[in-house]
């Protein structure tokens, strides 16, 4: 129900993309913003990404050599027309003509040609194999295959989706970062309109001006910066989620949504649930069971194989009476001896088989890492953010207890652009973490198989 829910979303989103991009066509001008989460762009580049819709198609292309394979134990029809003239040897007839005696024989003893006899046939076939081992191990080996290639599409897809959630991490941080950088503006603005207006009441030095209108130029060369990496940002999230460029996109999600105070999942719970349900953990163990079918369908070809194959048609002389004639039979075939080429394809199907368990098994141990290094990094970004917002509490009371003595004449705007320094620090350090908390969430996800069921 809940990945029925899920695309229904990412359906009605693609149309909603797809209705405000042709709008804005049609009138000529800006499409209204798209308001998009950050599960939102998980589920779109599942869904519309190229590499996912690439990886769905060879899992299509999988499904039809399944289909390729149940063939061989599908009934053939065919049929021909024949129209054909020969010419024989009678003494290869292997019939005596007798004659009465004194009679010339019907034809030469030692042989000659007749005809040619003209023939059309018409004829109709059927060939169905009742019972063959071989073709069935093939058929349940392909379907390994295919359901293997399923779980690549889906393994394709929770990249694309990590990729995506990615962009739209860095697309938070460019936002918060430029919002960080126009509170830093106002405040630079606020301060320089103090030390003008104790300029000019005599109260203040000439220095006070020029530093603070420095610490403002400062601050809108931030400024430009961060919008410039917003943009870029933005545009890279657009790509990661197949959406055209110039489409605008609101993120309804921010990085100061992150909770600090949500208490860590169990290691050991994640760990056995990425184990089961990783896509590529899960196409890994179907590529084994694959390995092994195909191994047993090599082994079944030593068995016999029987079929049935019956053509039924009429024939006669061209011009002549044409008369129903039919064939059938069963076929037992006993395979004897192929020169060891099927011991040597058992060998090397083996050989896959070990590979693949191989794979299997580190695949395995990177999902117990994967889980693992996330929870530590999550751990340890919460630290941070705990870290850094003490931090930018103590910034902004000590910018406000700097404006107040500059605001009195106590002192000069040397505290105050030395308090707002460290509080644009403190704020790309809340940043930074606010971000590293973000993307531990997502490496979490990726470690488990579930970035699509982020919200």
């Amino acid at each position: 129900m809940t990945e029925l829910s899920s695309s229904v979303r990412v359906r009605l989103l693609i149309a909603a993309l797809m209705i405000a991009v042709a709008s804005s066509g049609a009138a000529g001008q800006q499409a209204p913003a798209i308001p998009l989460s950050l599960g939102d762009a998980a589920r779109l580049a599942a869904h519309q990404s190229a590499p996912a819709q690439g990886a769905r198609l060879r899992a299509d292309e999988a499904q039809a050599r399944v289909r390729q394979r149940r063939a061989d134990l599908l009934p053939t029809l065919s049929s021909y027309v024949q129209q054909a003239g020969r010419t024989f040897n009678t003494s290869t007839l292997g019939i005596d003509f007798p004659t009465p005696p004194g009679q010339p024989p019907v034809f030469d003893p030692k042989g000659q040609v007749e005809g040619p006899v003209n023939t059309l046939d018409v004829r109709g076939r059927v060939q169905q194999n009742l019972l063959d081992f071989g073709a069935l191990g093939r058929v349940r080996s392909a379907q390994a295959a295919a359901r293997s290639s399923s779980a690549d599409a889906d393994a394709t897809a929770e990249q694309a989706a990590t990729v995506a959630t990615t962009a739209y991490v860095r697309a938070m941080r460019a936002d918060a970062d430029l919002h960080a950088r126009q509170a830093d503006t106002l405040l630079a603005t606020e301060l320089l309109g103090i030390a003008q207006s104790q300029l000019q009441a005599g109260t203040g030095v000439g220095l006070d001006v020029t530093r603070a209108r420095a610490q403002l130029a400062a601050t809108r060369a931030s400024l430009i910066a961060s919008r410039n990496a917003r943009d870029h940002a933005h545009l890279d999230l657009l790509r990661s989620v197949a959406l055209p460029v110039g489409t605008e996109v609101v993120l309804t999600d921010s990085l100061s949504a992150a909770a600090s105070g949500e208490p860590l999942p169990d290691e050991a719970t994640l760990v056995a649930q990425a184990i089961r349900t990783r896509p590529d953990l899960v196409a890994e163990e179907e590529r084994v069971r694959a390995a092994q079918q195909g191994l047993s369908a090599i082994k079944a070809e030593r068995l016999p194989t029987l079929g049935l194959v019956a053509d039924d048609g009429v024939i006669g002389k061209n011009g002549a009476k044409y008369l129903n004639t039919y064939t059938w039979g069963l076929q037992v075939t006993l395979p004897i001896f192929d020169g060891f080429k099927r011991e040597a394809r058992m060998q090397e199907q083996q050989s896959v088989i070990k590979e693949a368990e191989i794979r299997r098994r580190d695949l395995e141990q990177q999902a117990q890492v994967d889980v693992r290094g996330a929870l530590l990094d999550l751990a340890a970004a919460r630290e941070q953010l705990d870290a850094a917002q003490e931090r930018l509490r103590l910034a902004e009371q000590e910018v406000s207890q700097a404006r107040d003595r500059f605001n009195a004449g106590v002192s000069g705007n040397a505290d105050v652009v030395n308090a707002s320094l460290a509080l644009t620090a403190s704020r790309t350090l809340v940043n930074d973490a606010e971000t590293a908390y973000q993307l531990a969430r997502v490496s979490l996800a990726r470690a488990t198989g579930s970035v699509t069921t982020l919200r």
